[in-house]
């Protein structure tokens, strides 16, 4: 059986300054150039790899992750190797060099995944310029003049004992390696972590961004703002995206892609953060229909928000719900992730079985109390990316649920 060995910061992009912006994600590469037990790069994939090990990192805007994935009996060495890079890296001079051009590299790739970057434009377009609307991987001017100093200062100030959460999940003695993290991280610096700027939230009427583009696809993000990870309405959120977007018979896809034949994938997503959230639509579409999409998914908005999911409707997508997240849980690292995350972002966790009696119990007058309360017209925001220069206010009009 597999073991997956996940260590949690409380440090992103949101907990940066303008002046630093993408560092977080910086560091996460740099921590895999090396250590003082391990000085090189190549010496910590060899011994991974030699391991049979899946191994990785990332970063989001409130956290970082670097996980381990190896058999039962390989658990103790994939735990030295990343409790070893998340310790003690020494951002040699060099690498930091090197990695700034695979770096630029990375955020280049996005900007021809439109796909991806439209969820960056639309991240953009609800908080502007503040840390929640920035790019995690940064912009590359800044990249280009980032020090050594920079990672140690910042590291100093985030990585701290108090904002780390070290998840272990699959196969192993739960004695052994509470001992084992305890001995790992018993000197880890305390006190004094920095926090983040509050985001500011500020809409008054319905909000659009387009980046132009030459393609053979638009894609866009229609969304709202929703409420913050701690808040009780999270499970009928989670079931309202669902009935919206969570699978072929939902109300989005049967409408967008089977009746109007206008896009491959569209989907609903809830993405709620320590002190934010937001709800979202995502398609790429054909570009001649893109007004009768936006149209058909502020008529969904609007229905939701207006009457009651039908009973049947309501606990086929509760149970679809339900059975996709037991189901995303059969492997150590995804479960890993499950509890990890939890005790980032909330600061408690909750049994997966709790979880799933948790969307069972939500009723149509929940569902639609929230989709009442996130879906009005002040709002409605929608970020573009295809050839539509200069069309902003034509594509405006449509974002109205009245």
């Amino acid at each position: 059986m597999a073991t997956t060995i996940l260590v949690l910061v409380e440090a992103g992009s949101k907990y940066e300054t303008k002046e630093i912006n993408g560092l977080s994600h910086f560091l996460e590469h740099m921590c895999f150039k090396g250590t003082a037990k391990r000085p090189r790069q190549i010496d910590i994939a060899t011994e991974l790899e030699g391991l049979g090990s899946e191994y990785n990192a990332f970063t989001s805007q409130e956290y970082t992750g670097y996980y381990a994935k190896a058999r039962r009996e390989h658990l103790p060495k994939i735990f030295d190797v990343v409790a070893d890079m998340y310790l003690n890296p020494t951002f040699p001079e060099g690498e930091i060099e090197t990695e700034r051009g695979v770096i630029i590299e990375e955020i280049n790739m996005y900007e021809d995944l439109p796909q991806r970057k439209v969820g960056d434009v639309f991240m953009s377009l609800l908080y502007g310029d503040q840390p929640a609307g920035w790019d995690v991987a940064g912009e590359k001017e800044i990249i280009r003049r980032l020090t050594r100093q920079d990672f140690i200062d910042y590291r100093g100030g985030h990585y701290k004992a108090e904002a780390t959460v070290v998840a272990v999940a699959g196969a192993f003695d739960e004695r052994e390696v509470l001992a084992l993290i305890e001995r790992t991280f018993a000197d880890m610096p305390q006190g004094g972590k920095k926090g983040k700027l509050p985001v500011h939230e500020e809409q008054t009427e319905p909000a659009i961004k387009i980046q132009p583009k030459k393609s053979d696809q638009t894609h866009l993000v229609m969304g709202v703002r929703a409420f913050p990870v701690k808040d009780e309405r999270r499970y009928a959120i989670m079931v309202l995206a669902d009935v919206l977007g969570g699978g072929i018979s939902s109300r989005l896809f049967q409408n967008v892609r089977s009746k109007l034949g206008a896009a491959y994938y569209v989907n609903a997503d809830v993405d709620l953060y320590t002190d934010h959230g937001m709800f979202t639509a995502a398609a790429g579409i054909d570009h001649t229909k893109i007004e009768a999409v936006v149209s058909a998914i502020v008529g969904e908005f609007k229905k939701v928000a207006e009457s009651e999911v039908p009973e049947a409707e309501l606990e086929k997508s509760k149970e679809h719900l339900a059975g996709n997240l037991v189901m995303s849980l059969e492997g150590s690292d995804e479960r890993a992730l499950f509890y990890g995350m939890q005790e980032i972002k909330r600061g408690e966790v909750e049994e997966i079985t709790k979880v799933v009696d948790r969307i069972k119990a939500v009723t149509a007058e929940e569902v639609k109390a929230v989709a009442a309360d996130i879906f009005k017209n002040e709002r409605l925001n929608l970020a573009v990316i295809g050839p539509f220069e200069g069309e902003e206010e034509k594509l405006k009009e449509l974002l109205s649920l009245t």
